[in-house]
């Protein structure tokens, strides 16, 4: 019955690099919130590539866009202009209010970006001596796997073997404002901060300490900078988790989403001030800002908006919060998280309960070991979200039954 799953699955193990764990399923097709297997079976798609699905599977519009594009202009690197980002960051801007946009390619080269940027506002602008700048992150952050990002990161996996890390970084708890405060000193150019931390277990702060950690940076004259990569175009019910708390970073991270499930596409947002301080030669991507990336990125902004997707993203959130939460379970600790990024930390596992919901046509991944991490596409419909939490009711249940 598994044989074309089992045989693709052992050829990637054999010619490929075991630097992922991936749940035994082999997708070959997918639409809105389904996924289908190379055996036909469908599944319930709970992690939306970690948000870069929130607009679902293969989008119509946003496919259209792909495809005009395509045939047209894919690629001019950043040697000349073209005539489709001018456009894209026209629409980015006016959407989110910033001054000027940065474009990139993955996450991760958009976080390095801000720090880059962060960097030279340091020395330029507030007078740290050279080479001292420090950017204060958060214990349990992820902002993804360059050596920077890792030097960055207090997850001992994502560090071991891969020194000598850079320096420049001082981490804090996340949520306690006074080791924030503390850590604030002339030498610090910025504040890195996952509004929420994702990949770190979907934690969500306190209430009140994104603004009082913002208004330490206004204090000490530190920038904030907010990597939304995750959280970001609509995936916690608003349209960034900064605006939860009225919260208007002075550097704002992008991706994921921004490409519409399509093309890995991200950005840094900021002043004009502020993005002037790169001059030409000082950074850039062959391929970030490309035609084919920014027909697509615009697309999927017009998608965002004219399918109201943050509000849906609100009230699929808490129906389905309410439901997760009505579950009786031994093995649940906390039920947490924002719009449609849910945590449910558990006293076991999560692997398991992932492995269970998957037997009932539910794909969704644990993360931090006991955390599973629920994110599903923004356009799901209610009948679906009810599949999530009858998927969860059962698997928990069958889960107390084995351990009995």
């Amino acid at each position: 019955m598994h044989d074309r799953s089992d045989e693709l699955i052992a050829l990637e193990r054999e010619y490929g690099a075991h630097n992922y764990a991936p749940l035994g399923i082999v997708i070959s097709r997918a639409e809105g919130v389904w996924l289908w297997d190379v055996e036909g079976r469908r599944y319930l798609d709970c992690v939306s590539a970690y948000s870069a699905l929130s607009h679902g599977h293969a989008h119509p519009r946003i496919r259209a866009a792909l495809v005009d594009q395509s045939q047209r202009l894919s690629l001019t690197s950043r040697a000349m202009y073209n005539d489709q980002l001018p456009l894209f960051l026209e629409r980015l801007t006016s959407l989110t209010g910033y001054d000027a946009a940065l474009p990139m390619n993955s996450g991760v080269e958009a976080v390095e970006s801000a720090m880059k940027l962060a960097r030279r506002w340091g020395y330029e602008v507030k007078g740290v001596p050279a080479n001292a700048a420090e950017i204060v992150v958060f214990a349990n952050n992820f902002h993804g796997r360059t050596i920077a990002a890792i030097s960055a990161s207090s997850t001992a996996q994502y560090r071991k073997d891969f020194g000598p890390l850079l320096p420049g970084f001082t981490s804090v708890p996340f949520g306690d404002v006074a080791a924030l405060e503390r850590a604030i000193t002339p030498l610090t150019c910025a504040v890195l901060i996952e509004p929420i931390q994702g990949e770190g277990g979907v934690i969500v702060p306190p209430d009140g300490y994104l603004s009082a950690a913002f208004s330490l940076c206004r204090e000490r004259n530190v920038l904030f900078i907010a990597d939304e990569v995750q959280t970001g175009l609509g995936r916690t019910g608003d349209l960034f988790a900064c605006d939860h708390e009225h919260v208007r970073p002075d550097v704002l991270v992008v991706g994921k989403a921004l490409g519409g499930g399509y093309y890995p596409v991200s950005a840094i947002l900021a002043s004009r001030k502020l993005m002037e301080l790169f001059q030409p030669g000082d950074h850039g991507s062959t391929f970030g800002g490309n035609p084919l990336a920014a027909a697509i990125a615009r697309t999927a902004l017009d998608v965002l908006v004219d399918d109201r997707l943050p509000e849906r993203a609100r009230r699929a959130g808490e129906r389905l919060f309410v439901s997760l939460r009505s579950i009786a379970s031994r093995h649940v600790k906390e039920i947490r998280g924002r719009g449609l990024l849910i945590g449910i930390e558990l006293g076991v596992p999560a692997r398991a309960l992932s492995e269970a919901l998957l037997a009932r046509g539910i794909v969704a991944k644990d993360t931090h070991e006991n955390v599973l991490r629920i994110a599903p596409p923004l356009v799901i419909e209610d009948a679906q979200l009810q599949t999530i939490a009858d998927g969860v009711r059962d698997a928990l249940h069958e889960l107390e039954t084995v351990a009995d």
